[in-house]
């Protein structure tokens, strides 16, 4: 009889790390992806967990032999794990909305693209620099620092050993925030070429009232916009970077964040 609740314990113990490796495998970049099957995401969430099963086991950790408080304990896991995919995520929704400001700026926002990823329609030069991103990061081997990360995960918050306060809130209001700030500066560039642009646009309209602003200014707005966007390629590139080191930052600021509150 021992043994037999021992055996199901380990597997209590299995499904609670599955569940937080789940979580992150659903929202993180590059591993959350749609273009992903699922059985692919639930065989590598599966490989990972028998994994990590020796090596963050422990006889402190006490699994309720109720169902409802062992799905609490399983929801609170997969919670954990999905806070840190949005977290790492975050960067990415930046290009995106940054992305989006250009398009409407230089007058593609009339065009969108279907993304099979997020199962939606986006902007043409957000999923262009979405993409770029997502190259920048694996030639950068992020999803290897993703990887580490979500094993770090398991040493600073333990299972069943995360709680969730408000500083936690307080977090994702300041991620927001930085969201917003990112997609600013990533827009800065063109955004800047085109008020230089309108305005040369404004002086001629004045000095030759006969020619036609309209007809003129918005193919202007697109070839000098597309010309900009190209020339600030090498600048987003490095400001990725710099992004992305902060996304790490991020991520390990969560998971201390946890342990704080946890202790």
């Amino acid at each position: 009889m021992d043994i037999l609740s021992a055996l199901l314990g380990q597997v209590g113990f299995f499904l609670l790390i599955f569940a937080r490796i789940s979580g992150i495998f659903t929202s993180a970049p590059v591993f959350g992806s749609r273009n992903i099957p699922v059985y692919i995401k639930a065989g590598l969430s599966l490989i990972l967990s028998f994994t990590l099963l020796p090596l963050v086991s422990s006889t402190d950790i006490i699994i309720p032999e109720s169902l409802f408080p062992y799905v609490l304990l399983v929801v609170g896991e997969f919670l954990v794990g999905l806070i840190f995919g949005y977290v790492s995520s975050f960067i990415m929704y930046a290009v995106q909305m940054g992305g989006h400001i250009m398009d409407l700026q230089i007058g593609y926002g009339i065009i969108n693209v279907f993304d099979p990823q997020q199962g939606q329609q986006i902007p043409l030069l957000g999923n262009f620099q979405y993409i770029l991103a997502l190259l920048v990061l694996l030639l950068t081997n992020g999803h290897h620092v993703l990887i580490s990360a979500l094993f770090s995960s398991f040493r600073v918050i333990p299972v069943t050993g995360a709680v969730f306060q408000p500083e936690l809130a307080q977090f994702m209001v300041d991620l927001f925030v930085g969201t917003f700030s990112v997609a600013f500066k990533i827009s800065v560039p063109i955004l800047a070429a085109l008020v230089l642009t309108d305005s040369a646009l404004g002086i001629l309209a004045r000095t030759m009232p006969q020619m036609n602003i309209f007809v003129v200014g918005v193919p202007g707005k697109i070839a000098v916009g597309t010309f900009a966007l190209f020339i600030s390629l090498p600048f987003y590139v490095g400001f990725l970077g710099v992004g992305f080191n902060v996304m790490y930052q991020d991520i390990y600021r969560l998971l201390y964040l946890f342990q704080q509150t946890g202790n």
